[in-house]
């Protein structure tokens, strides 16, 4: 079985089609979306009428004595609209980020839905940096976009119209001169903001590899004391840091072409208007009062010009950091859900391997294939023993069993029945799988062990933590089993954290238990107690260990050699220790090694 991790991110795909995703989440916000629309009418309403008050107190002021209000009186008028202005922002603001923030939530909870639902291989290529990133960073810009970014789109549509048709109501001439400007404006920001996504996408990109650097040298802190890499560490993240700075800087030029485009437009438009306006007034053709309030309507025109620069800036950037959440939600998961599922019933744990091929890549070589055809019947309620050297395949074996990889149909059975037809969930329920390499969650000791088996009591944790040897070093801790593990289990040693991994599989009362190298940070006192006390938990239960210590596995049924991927031997331990092959050799080396140990 070969396979190779896709992405799904097609480079000639535009902002706006990576933005299609987000439709979906706002027609479920829509009634917000609306109300925040119409504060915003309002907002602007109130705005608009501003300018025309001014209008009036001014032909007022000129002349007293045709006009219905005084200039004073119009003066209170403006002091209450603006207020109204302000008060009416404030929840046009609110309801719209308000919105914005409930899609981040929901978006955040269908990426770590989806994340639950992919397998090994996608993991396998992807940095939990760059994965957190996407949940931090990119997100972000998405949120910024839903409100900053639709407020402004929203708010600058209904200041263009309006002020537009306000200030055609004046003069139709003039307005189409103040107006000119502004197409030369679109033609020229287009071409820059194609530029924005690309190198946006990248500047996201630069900054994930920097939160991924960031979290790997972080986790790996005593290593990089251990080895004197400190200066190295340092520089190797300033290098990181400074192709950031470089995409960063490339985005400001960017907008710092933009933002001027925006801001001369309007400049231009207000020349014109105070050169031919100003004409106009000296004619007669318009009143003062005309000129103050057609000004006010294009100086309104001019922030949402500017603001339309900062706009074209979130569409990219927020177009960028979609794409890059979309290659997380349009990935799929190779190994997959059977289309018509088979029910074996309760679980016995017998298993059959039928010429089981394997490989890491997508080359498909034989050269490459991790395993090259096993075959092999494992009677439920036996015990088997793995055994090989390093890079033999012994992990890959019993990972293709829980099917955390994926494997072609008719090659592995579990009471008869493909476990590519099992439901996923009826398949690892019937398994006990303690990898090798022991996680434990930052949580207490009991919360770690509980783990996967919900509603088990204080009685059934501490019979698991017996059986696994871990009772001892419990009842040793302050806090006992409500002891803060820390981190990946930090503060305890290899030893401990391997040992509550096994209780933690023992807890959860599997037909088919595997161990792959559990006892590996464990002394030879430690093995012999574990193995002594889970000798007597093993009953009927198939039980498949994996070990670099032939100590471990000499109790078993069978034990199997494996040796570049297929069985070199195999045989109980009496029998391959007689017969005097590759696992005589490293029964004997393991033997004198413990003498000389005992010395």
């Amino acid at each position: 079985m070969d396979y190779k991790v896709r992405s799904n991110y097609l480079p000639g795909r535009r902002p706006i089609g990576e933005l299609r995703r987000l439709y979906g989440y706002m027609r479920e916000r829509r009634g917000t979306y609306v109300l925040g629309a119409i504060y915003l009418l309002g907002t602007n309403a109130f705005s608009l009428l501003i300018p025309w008050l001014l209008k009036l107190a001014v032909e007022s002021l000129r002349n007293p004595d045709t006009a219905t209000r005084s200039a004073a009186w119009y003066g209170g008028v403006i002091m209450v609209t603006a207020l109204f202005h302000g008060v009416i922002r404030i929840f046009s603001r609110t309801t719209l980020l308000h919105a914005a923030r409930r899609i981040e939530y929901a978006i955040r909870e269908d990426l770590f839905g989806k994340l639950l639902t992919l397998d090994m291989p996608y993991f396998a290529g992807e940095r939990t940096g760059d994965l957190m990133s996407r949940f931090a960073n990119d997100l972000t810009n998405v949120r910024m976009l839903l409100g900053f970014g639709i407020l402004n789109v929203i708010n600058t549509a209904l200041v263009y119209v309006s002020a537009i048709v306000l200030m055609a109501s004046i003069n139709r001439s003039l307005t189409l001169w103040a107006v000119i400007p502004f197409p030369l404006m679109i033609v020229a920001a287009k071409g820059i903001t194609r530029r924005m996504f690309h190198h946006s996408r990248r500047a996201q990109e630069e900054l994930a590899r920097l939160t991924s650097q960031a979290e790997e040298s972080i986790a790996a802190a005593v290593v990089v004391r251990s080895y004197c890499r400190e200066e190295a560490t340092v520089a190797a993240f300033e290098e990181t840091g400074r192709r950031y700075l470089a995409r960063n800087m490339t985005m400001a030029r960017l907008r710092g072409f933009l933002l001027p485009i925006m801001a001369a437009a309007s400049a231009f438009g207000t020349l014109i208007v105070l050169f031919l306006g100003g004409e106009r007034v000296i004619d007669g053709v318009m009143t003062l009062g005309d000129f103050v309030a057609f000004n006010g309507y294009l100086a309104m025109l001019v922030w949402p010009t500017i603001v339309f620069g900062w706009i074209l800036n979130l569409i990219q950037r927020g177009g960028a950091s979609m794409a890059r959440l979309n290659e997380v939600l349009d990935a799929t998961p190779i190994v997959t859900e059977p289309k018509a599922p088979a029910d074996a019933g309760p679980p016995r744990g017998e298993i059959v391997l039928r010429g089981v091929r394997f490989s890491y890549n997508g080359m498909g070589e034989a050269s490459s294939q991790v395993l090259g055809g096993i075959s092999l019947a494992i009677p439920a309620g036996s015990r088997l023993g793995i055994v090989g050297p390093v890079g033999s395949g012994k992990s890959t074996l019993v990972r293709l069993l829980a099917r955390l990889y994926p494997v072609p149909d008719g090659q592995i059975f579990l009471d008869g029945v493909d476990i590519n037809r099992l439901p996923l969930a009826q398949l690892r329920s019937a398994i006990g799988f303690v990898p090798q390499e022991s996680f434990l969650f930052s949580r207490t000791i009991r919360e770690n062990i509980a783990y996967g088996s919900e509603g088990a009591t204080v009685e059934e944790i501490a019979v698991a933590v017996r059986l696994a040897s871990l009772e001892g070093d419990v009842l040793r801790f302050a806090d006992g089993y409500d002891t803060l593990v820390g981190e990946r289990g930090v503060t305890l040693s290899g030893g401990q954290k391997q040992r509550a991994a096994i209780a933690r599989a023992l807890l959860k009362n599997p037909a088919v238990l595997i161990l792959d190298d559990p006892l590996s940070a464990v002394d030879a006192q430690t093995e012999e107690a574990i193995l002594e006390g889970l000798s007597g938990y093993w009953g009927d239960r198939t039980v498949i260990v994996v070990s670099h210590r032939l100590s471990a596995v000499r109790e078993c049924d069978r034990i199997i050699v494996l040796k570049d991927g297929v069985i070199a031997e195999q045989g109980s331990h009496d029998e391959l220790v007689a017969r005097d092959g590759l696992y005589g050799a490293m029964w004997r080396e393991q033997q004198i090694r413990r003498e000389l140990a005992s010395l």
